[in-house]
């Protein structure tokens, strides 16, 4: 499972970027894309065309929940990574991921490089 956050969702529906290339090859490959309810929440702050929101729903086919574990634990990565200022919702994230043993895609690795010593496995 390849979890994508929201920059990689977004580019990856750019037509022929590096990111939808990626994505069309993970695909290819069988590989299951999914992403946390932050990160879809993020995406769905827009600005969204129709094509792109109905084609983002048949790529993502797992939308993964953000709970009371992954509230622990994305609290325990913003607490361990210095408390970032605007880092809380990477965090979430990371933590999304981190519990569904997914790597993660990005197309901002340093916003989440001081998260991989904390279990997160970065695609980027």
């Amino acid at each position: 499972m390849i979890h994508l956050d929201t920059c990689f969702l977004i580019q990856a529906l750019v037509r022929d970027s590096v990111a939808d290339r990626r994505m069309r090859e993970w695909l290819r490959g069988g590989e299951s894309l999914g992403i946390s309810s932050v990160g879809w929440a993020e995406f769905l702050c827009g600005p969204l065309a129709s094509s792109h929101l109905a084609l983002a729903r048949r790529i993502v086919t797992v939308q993964v929940p953000f709970d009371g574990e992954a509230a622990r634990l994305a609290a325990d990565l913003f607490n361990a990574a210095g408390r970032k200022r605007g880092s809380l919702l990477d965090c979430m994230i990371a933590a999304t991921a981190i519990i569904e043993q997914a790597s993660l895609a990005t197309m901002n690795p340093s916003d989440f490089q001081r998260l991989a010593e904390h279990g997160l496995r970065i695609i980027d």
